[in-house]
């Protein structure tokens, strides 16, 4: 399903179309029920429901997923998955709000329950040759002194196997402790860890090759962090170009939804593969994505 944005109109641009769609990813042997995985179901259609004739339980083809519970129409849906996957410095909430005709607060909600489904809950391992690098995230303070200019400031942990995908995660500090926890945690056969001159990265892999910084040494040879450092400047564009500024407290989304059209940058059926991830995602609460955090 390779679509670009009159055919996704043009083809499901009723919410009957688009439940087609739904159903179809859902469940592609046939609809089964969610409580008992019965397969012996009548449909509603005045509804857009189903019965399961094994334990009478009537559903539709969004419950349990992040859809559930949504007023907004499918195609609006569709639609806005569409925009934030095929948009390479990601969709602000505003934009999305523009375009979609939704009031602001909609616009944000939807743009952040899609992000949830875009987090993959366990991803493969890296392997093979991997970079490896700390970026510090957040907007540009005056009259600060020297050594405090990572106050207001998030820290986020990449890895990138080269010519593969990335990793990303937020942390507290760029210590030993943390960052090997990270790179155990993404990473399995590690050949060759590239990174710069910070000592916490010491320790972790047999071959680690690193580049001097505070020197100017940014290349020698195969040893270089360009891959990652690349992936740092996409995603500090996306901020200053589409966000404009984004709040430590939900970064760690906005890094998952950009590792996730950073990781499928080259599959031609990206659109499709996100409609299924919202299926298979579960319904995230509105009352829980503004919860203070613990």
């Amino acid at each position: 399903m390779d679509v670009n944005l009159v055919t996704l109109m043009d083809t499901y641009g009723t919410d009957d179309e688009c439940r087609a769609l739904l159903e179809g990813l859902r469940w592609p042997r046939g609809v089964e029920c969610p409580r008992c995985q019965g397969t012996t179901i009548s449909r509603i259609h005045k509804r857009g429901q189903f019965d399961c004739d094994s334990c009478r339980y009537q559903f539709s083809v969004t419950v349990g997923t992040v859809l559930h519970d949504s007023k907004l129409p499918l195609r609006k849906w569709l639609l806005a998955a569409y925009l934030m996957v095929e948009a390479k410095k990601g969709v602000s909430a505003n934009q999305m709000k523009r375009t979609l005709g939704v009031s602001y607060k909609t616009a944000w909600y939807l743009c952040h329950r899609i992000r949830s489904a875009m987090a993959l809950a366990n991803p493969e391992p890296l392997t093979g040759e991997i970079e490896a690098d700390e970026t510090w995230i957040g907007g540009v303070q005056k009259g600060i002194p020297r050594g405090k200019w990572r106050d207001g400031k998030t820290m986020v942990l990449g890895a990138i196997e080269r010519g593969g995908e990335v990793r990303l995660k937020v942390d507290k500090r760029a210590t030993k402790k943390a960052i090997h926890a990270f790179l155990n945690e993404v990473t399995a056969e590690v050949d060759v860890l590239y990174t710069d001159e910070h000592s916490a990265y010491v320790g972790f892999a047999e071959r680690h090759e690193y580049t001097t910084h505070r020197n100017n040494e940014w290349v020698r040879g195969e040893v270089h962090t360009n891959s990652v450092e690349g992936v740092w400047s996409l995603f500090k564009r996306s901020v200053v170009g589409s966000y404009h500024q984004l709040s430590a407290k939900h970064l760690e989304a906005y890094l998952d939804e950009f590792e996730w059209r950073f990781n499928n940058r080259d599959n031609d059926f990206l659109f499709r593969d996100t409609v299924i991830q919202l299926m298979a995602s579960a319904t995230l609460p509105y009352s829980e994505l503004i919860a203070e955090p613990e």
